[in-house]
């Protein structure tokens, strides 16, 4: 089980840690149950795992975790907590920063605020090797801002027609933009590794043929009893069921993560990019 505890925020031998934001066109394919579980099979890599609620408006990821936050970035905000203490250990190597619900948009909070909010946002990237950016679903400026600053993208889609456009539709706003981040396709509930791949072949040539980038799969995750059962259960798959499919599919998700991050290197600065855009 997993046991949240108060940590104890050390720098890493790394001098800025590589963001890696996790995104989908719609609600519903997965994404947070996919960030939550490759934030796990990171830190079981050895990997200093920062995990951030980045869903401003309906933040959850404590409640797919079932870890009760006293805290969140809420009074980080109003100035009440700093970082460091509203970071809650969830087991070795990761931790987690509990999203603002209720925020609608970045773009309410006062210059003061934002200034604040990126003095302690910034003593993150030397405290870890990965942050992991669990954003809101569709494209809306928070999502546009956090997943245009990353150092990746993780495009979370599935099989279906419209999560498919959707999908397509988040990519195109994106290439529109002035600097775009290496962006990723993984394909959720696929009932065959086969599917997975035909998906995201086809996504890929058509984003290749209109709009002129590369849009290789990072990994999938096949549909799986278990995910239901360990959302159910408020456990995380991998944790409650590490050998069922999906747990697998997580486990070489993150070896593509761990390797493609061994081998880039971080932008420093993350979060003064992405509250740049709110200027």
């Amino acid at each position: 089980q997993l046991r949240p505890t108060q940590p104890q925020i050390t720098p890493s031998r790394r001098r800025t840690a590589r963001v890696i934001a996790i995104a989908s066109g719609k609600g519903g394919v997965g994404k947070t149950n996919i960030a939550v579980n490759l934030a796990i099979s990171l830190a079981r890599r050895g990997l200093r795992i920062v995990l951030i609620d980045a869903d401003l408006g309906t933040a959850n990821v404590d409640v797919v975790m079932n870890v009760q936050s006293r805290f969140d970035l809420s009074h980080v905000i109003r100035r009440e907590r700093t970082i460091d203490e509203i970071a809650v250990s969830i087991e070795s190597g990761l931790r987690l920063i509990a999203g603002a619900s209720g925020l609608a948009s970045v773009a309410d909070l006062s210059p003061l605020d934002r200034q604040s909010l990126i003095e302690e946002f910034a003593c993150l990237e030397s405290t870890a090797d990965i942050i992991l950016l669990d954003c809101g679903a569709g494209i809306s400026q928070n999502v546009l801002a956090f997943a245009q600053s990353s150092d990746e993208l993780l495009v979370v889609t599935t099989p279906e027609p419209t999560a498919l456009t959707d999908a397509y539709a988040l990519v195109k706003v994106l290439t529109r933009a002035p600097w775009t981040p290496p962006m990723r396709l993984v394909v959720s509930q696929t009932n065959t590794l086969r599917e997975g791949q035909v998906v995201a072949e086809r996504v890929a040539s058509v984003a290749a043929r209109f709009l002129g980038v590369a849009l290789d799969c990072a990994g999938q995750v096949l549909r799986d009893q278990h995910v239901a059962l360990a959302v159910r259960q408020r456990v995380p798959f991998v944790v409650k069921y590490p050998d069922c499919p999906a747990s697998a599919c997580i486990a070489a998700l993150a070896s593509w993560v761990d390797a493609a991050s061994a081998a880039a290197s971080a932008r420093s600065g993350f979060f003064r990019r992405v509250f740049r855009f709110f200027y």
